[in-house]
């Protein structure tokens, strides 16, 4: 395991002829009677679906029952495992003391009940060998995931990750499920800077490798609730909410070193894109459309509002230009992201330029729809007026971001 230093270089996790690729670390207490089963069955799958060398680690935390003794009895029996034992209880002491001592490239665990189903393991894990990733979860909250459980523990499980969201800024969406792997040049790096050593260290853990600007890849698992779950969801519940507390004081305080942290794990800039796709079109376009689609609405009431008044011309004008102004400064920041006062009036000059394309192309259709029919229907009047509104759309797209583009404040 590494401390922050130099930045990381992305690789493969490639096979020798010695060492094991992935390591799946299985924290236990008091776990008997399950232990065996659960062993016997993930070395099975492994042995037939893993195209790798593996290891299974079984990291007793502090067990007062026969478990450690059943532990000792698997890596008798089956090749590839071993067991650690540690004397105090903590998931994340478990987990952190397995990982930091293997030599595996690729680190993983899961809960001894097996209530995922192990057919997602492969593609947990292949992002982090083929390094494309640098985490990896199971979501039981994808669309895609099939789950089976009460409804208390659902209610749970999707507040909180709710309350991630909106207190953490969180992204992932299952940080509670119990199948995780992780590179292991990457949890050099975050371990010494978790300091949960129970139920919050995934949370801890994910937190931080988002902050970090590393990828978490996310696995859609089918998963069945075990109804012998010894967890104490109130307690758990409660410690969740101390360790979002202190976390989000460190974040805030900058207590943690996330630039170091980013410099050391966080990965190269992208190479330039070609020119005809530029970074953030397509974002770009989605937000450039919803301003538009709100400016084109808000264009059409002020004409209907107007047109009685002042006739179709003016009504035209007036209605074109106040949307004109309104859709530059939204687009200007919601669109191109550009905030403060700098480049402002060019900017709006840019709008304004579009704003005359845009009466040109809108008079233009009135006249001609005139000249054809000297007494349309108002809802010919306003279909013309949208096809020629569309039309100036894009040029009023593409004039903005040629303005804008990469002046960003």
């Amino acid at each position: 395991m590494s401390a922050l230093g130099g930045p990381r270089a992305v690789v493969q996790a490639v096979p020798t002829a010695a060492g094991v690729v992935l390591d799946v670390v299985i924290p236990v207490h008091n776990e008997e009677t399950d232990l065996g089963p659960c062993v016997r069955r993930l070395h099975a799958h492994l042995s037939e679906h893993f195209p790798y060398p593996f290891r299974i680690t079984v990291a007793d935390n502090a067990s007062v029952d026969d478990t450690l003794k059943v532990a000792e009895g698997l890596a008798g029996e089956l090749p590839g495992v071993e067991v650690l034992h540690l004397d105090a209880k903590g998931r994340g002491r478990a987990l952190s003391a397995a990982w930091s001592a293997s030599s595996a490239p690729v680190l993983a665990y899961m809960d001894v009940d097996l209530s995922t189903d192990l057919a997602a393991l492969l593609p947990l894990v292949a992002p982090l060998i083929s390094g494309h990733s640098d985490l990896a979860i199971g979501t039981r909250l994808a669309r895609t995931s099939r789950v089976v459980r009460g409804a208390k523990r659902e209610v749970i499980s999707r507040a909180y990750n709710l309350l991630l969201r909106g207190a953490l800024a969180a992204r992932f969406s299952d940080a509670q499920c119990g199948f995780k792997a992780i590179r292991a040049d990457v949890a050099g790096g975050l371990l010494p800077l978790i300091q949960d050593t129970g139920w919050f260290f995934d949370t801890e853990l994910l937190v931080l490798a988002q902050r970090a600007g590393l990828r978490i890849h996310e696995v859609p698992v089918d998963w069945v609730d075990d109804p012998d779950s010894r967890v104490d969801i109130v307690a758990t519940a409660l410690a969740d909410l101390r360790g979002m507390g202190r976390l989000g004081r460190a974040l805030l305080t900058g207590a943690l070193p996330l630039t170091e942290l980013r410099a050391q794990l966080g990965r190269a800039p992208l190479a330039a894109s070609p020119a005809q796709v530029p970074v953030g079109l397509p974002r770009q376009l989605v937000r450039f459309a919803a301003v538009g689609v709100a400016s084109t609405l808000a264009y059409l009431l002020l004409f209907v509002a107007t047109r009685g008044t002042l006739g179709a011309q003016p009504a035209n004008l007036l209605a074109l230009l106040v949307t004109a102004v309104a859709n530059t400064a939204a687009n200007r920041r919601l669109t191109f992201g550009i905030t403060g006062r700098r480049h402002a009036g060019r900017h709006h000059v840019q709008g304004l330029l579009a704003f005359v394309l845009g009466l040109a192309l809108t008079s233009g259709s009135l006249a001609v729809l005139h000249a054809v029919d000297a007494a349309p229907t108002r809802s010919v009047e306003l279909a013309v007026l949208v096809g020629a509104n569309l039309a100036a759309t894009v040029l009023r797209f593409v004039l903005l971001r040629l303005g804008m583009h990469h002046r960003r404040e």
